[in-house]
């Protein structure tokens, strides 16, 4: 049975891995499929997350903003925006497209919801988990990630497009083809 949502105002954004191997980005929307899922065979109304970035910088939609995510650890998501980068980032180096398309969903969410960069912090500053990574958690922790976040701003911020019905299955397709 799928929860329900909870509504919540963003006050700061949190960064985590989905701790999944993901060694060819073409299995990146079957990936996401796979993650929604498993969390709403737990209970959870979508996706943990408010967006997914794979490898290559493509910005995937989870759960509404407004609405809390959900965490398997022991923190409380409430004001919370949460973006996942898709990969196992204690395993792996995060791709520098990668980076710049979490780089941009945050910029974009630091404008939407008036949410500084200096919030921004990894799920391990929350929960005894080593999420987002080793590999990914120093640009957090040094604040180039947050610094990256603010130059994105001051270059003007990014603009998300949701995209749906065939467009969104055109893209999917490209991607799933390795483009």
């Amino acid at each position: 049975m799928q929860g329900e949502f909870t509504e919540h105002t963003v006050q700061q954004m949190t960064v985590h891995h989905t701790a999944a191997e993901l060694t060819n980005n073409s299995r990146a929307p079957a990936l996401a499929r796979q993650h929604q899922r498993y969390h709403q065979d737990s209970g959870w109304p979508d996706l943990a997350y408010h967006f997914l970035v794979d490898a290559k910088g493509n910005v995937y939609e989870g759960r509404p903003v407004w609405a809390r995510g959900d965490t398997f650890t022991s923190y409380d998501p409430t004001g919370h925006f949460l973006v996942c980068a898709e990969g196992h980032f204690d395993r792996h180096s995060i791709p520098a497209a990668q980076v710049a398309g979490v780089v941009d969903v945050l910029a974009w969410a630091a404008v939407e919801y008036g949410v500084s960069a200096a919030t921004i912090a990894g799920h391990r500053d929350f929960a005894s988990t080593t999420c987002p990574g080793d590999n990914f958690y120093p640009m957090i922790a040094d604040g180039s990630l947050r610094a990256a976040v603010e130059a994105r701003i001051a270059d003007g911020a990014p603009t998300l497009s949701i995209w749906c019905g065939p467009e969104a299955t055109a893209r999917v397709a490209e991607i799933e083809a390795g483009g």
